[in-house]
């Protein structure tokens, strides 16, 4: 059975970005596509943390090298693929929200509130830099910062120290969100 994937503008596909910040990369497009598609496949309303982060693993060497060797890398792709037959099953049907809005139900991109958040301060992280485009690198930190998403739990779940993780990135202490609130540009996952 084959399902119909409606054709969306996908977040960063727009040439402009009208708050100023920085724009999806080619590549994290491509991520973002893949994330989407993966997403709909499981049978999940949204894309959330966790898709992002198995797209980033499948498709950028920098965030690949960033997480370690080839066993983590592995653990990490394993976690990922059981979570429509495993653990991943009590987050079906369930919005990633962490208390952003009663009763939200995501955004109009198709990304959970959490991910969409990450979205942004991944692109405000590029525009500190002086960059005009949004890398994986900048997505994977804007995920671990974010401490109680589905992808930072994924992570835990593969023995990757997050907190460590975000030092070696480069993520600045304001940049570790408890929360997440939509509006607030919180990276809560």
């Amino acid at each position: 059975m084959r399902f119909r994937v409606p054709r969306r503008p996908l977040p960063g596909q727009d040439a402009s970005c009208p708050d100023g910040g920085a724009r999806l990369s080619a590549e994290l497009t491509a991520v973002m596509a893949r994330a989407r598609r993966r997403a709909v496949r499981d049978g999940d309303r949204q894309t959330d943390t966790a898709h992002l982060l198995h797209a980033l693993l499948e498709s950028d060497p920098e965030v690949r090298t960033a997480l370690g060797g080839a066993p983590r890398i592995t653990r990490l792709l394993g976690y990922l693929v059981q979570r429509s037959i495993g653990y991943g099953l009590r987050w079906q049907g369930t919005v990633e929200d962490f208390g952003a809005l009663p009763g939200a139900t995501g955004t109009r991109d198709g990304l959970s509130p959490v991910a969409s958040a990450a979205l942004e301060h991944a692109r405000e992280r590029a525009a500190r830099r002086g960059e005009d485009r949004v890398r994986g690198v900048d997505l994977l930190a804007a995920l671990v910062a974010a401490p109680r998403a589905r992808a930072v739990e994924v992570l835990g779940r593969a023995g990757v120290d997050t907190r460590e993780l975000a030092d070696r990135l480069g993520t600045d202490a304001g940049d570790r969100r408890e929360d997440c609130t939509v509006g607030s540009g919180g990276g809560g996952g």
